[in-house]
């Protein structure tokens, strides 16, 4: 009797993901580093392309950025969230399309791609943590640590200070917690800082700024819906009523615009719960495998920067595709960069940043340090992969 052929692969056989079928943000077209040169050449700064076709100028504009509230989140909530559900149809200039977050959706990288309009690979911040070139140690981001001069980091200068120069006024309105950060200083200065503790307080507050000059370039930030995702989740309670409460902060900001404002609110990633098992989350702290070869560990849960052994990068390389490479698009750093990754361009500085191997989730799974990470190893909600739930964010407009 003939016997059957036998398949190519057993059924639990891991099939590496193609580079090629990770779905690149939408740099230079509808990304978050596209939106404020789009704005501001509609108000005249030298300099600047509208790279957003679909939006209309306006003489004041304001973006109000809520931390970690993802196009899919909104669009699963429409309870909490009312306001802003009727506002979907209006995102991307009426196109009720959202726009991409960039790699990695995270929010260190995703505010200095909004300040700067600038892609990753050129302003320097790609990832949570990555490794410092001329140290050899890990950077962190977002909190700044170990301190590194911001402007050696990152020496472009943000569209604030363009437009600031140009004469439109400018202003951030945010916690004032973050007036003097680097991440400030690299990502979000240029016009004047007003900091005011409570929501109601900023929307108030952006507002009068809008109306403070013929053209005005606002930016205002709300961080709690992230920080309850972290925490709690985005399926909690705690999340649904940080949801609640931001849908009507926008509005209360809405119903104050002055005449010839754009009003964009938008966000710097969504974000994913990732079950606590072994399955979806794997520990590199306590797997040899992934261990092996690996000199630091850097990026976070759903998007790894992993720098090598020297010798030992191509070892890494195999070895991460053969352990994740069904659940992850594992690259190296030159095929990073070749597939667009962090935007069309990579400066030379930044280059060494990117981890030799670079990992992004596309599953419902992170890796995990539960030794050198123990505060992130607890999140419940996590982002910064190129899934559209963490990758795609609403660009929603009101006009006065």
């Amino acid at each position: 009797m003939v016997q059957p052929a036998a398949p190519a692969l057993w059924p639990d056989d891991p099939v590496p993901l193609a580079i090629g079928t990770a779905p690149v943000p939408a740099y230079g077209r509808g990304s978050l580093a596209d939106l404020l040169p789009t704005l501001v050449a509609g108000q005249g700064v030298p300099g600047f392309a509208p790279l957003i076709p679909e939006l209309t100028p306006a003489d004041r504009n304001c973006v109000f950025l809520i931390d970690g509230l993802g196009w899919e989140q909104i669009r699963t909530h429409p309870d909490e969230a009312p306001y802003l559900t009727s506002l979907l149809p209006t995102s991307l200039g009426g196109a009720g399309r959202p726009v991409t977050a960039g790699f990695p959706a995270t929010t260190a990288t995703s505010l200095a791609s909004v300040g700067t309009g600038l892609a990753p690979g050129l302003h320097g911040l790609p990832g949570y943590t990555v490794r410092d070139p001329g140290t050899g140690e890990l950077m962190n981001q977002l909190r700044w640590k170990p301190y590194t001069e911001p402007r050696i980091w990152q020496p472009y200068p943000t569209v604030f200070q363009l437009a600031h120069e140009a004469g439109v006024h400018t202003a951030q309105v945010s916690s004032p917690v973050f007036e003097t950060t680097p991440l400030t200083r690299v990502a979000l200065s240029g016009g004047a800082f007003h900091g005011r503790l409570s929501g109601e307080e900023r929307m108030d507050l952006a507002a009068g700024q809008l109306a403070a000059g013929d053209r005005s370039l606002v930016y205002t930030y709300y961080s709690e819906v992230d920080g309850k995702g972290h925490r709690f989740g985005v399926d909690s309670d705690a999340w649904r009523g940080q949801l609640m409460y931001v849908d009507r902060l926008a509005q209360r900001l809405a119903e104050q615009l002055p005449p010839r404002t754009a009003l964009y609110i938008t966000a710097d990633h969504g974000m994913i719960d990732i079950p606590f098992d072994d399955d979806s989350r794997i520990d590199f702290d306590e797997d040899w495998e992934l261990r092996a070869g690996v000199a630091l560990l850097g990026g976070e849960g759903r998007a790894r920067h992993v720098y090598a052994v020297p010798g030992a990068e191509a070892d890494v390389l195999t070895v991460w595709r053969e352990v994740l490479g069904d659940r992850f698009w594992v690259a190296s750093r030159a095929e990073a960069i070749e597939a667009g990754w962090f935007g069309p361009a990579v400066d030379e500085r930044v280059t060494g940043r990117i981890g030799d191997v670079v990992a992004a989730a596309c599953d419902d799974v992170a890796i995990t340090a539960s030794v050198s990470e123990p505060n992130e190893s607890r999140m419940v909600g996590l982002h910064g992969s190129m899934t559209a739930a963490e990758q795609l964010v609403p660009l929603l407009e009101v006009r006065s």
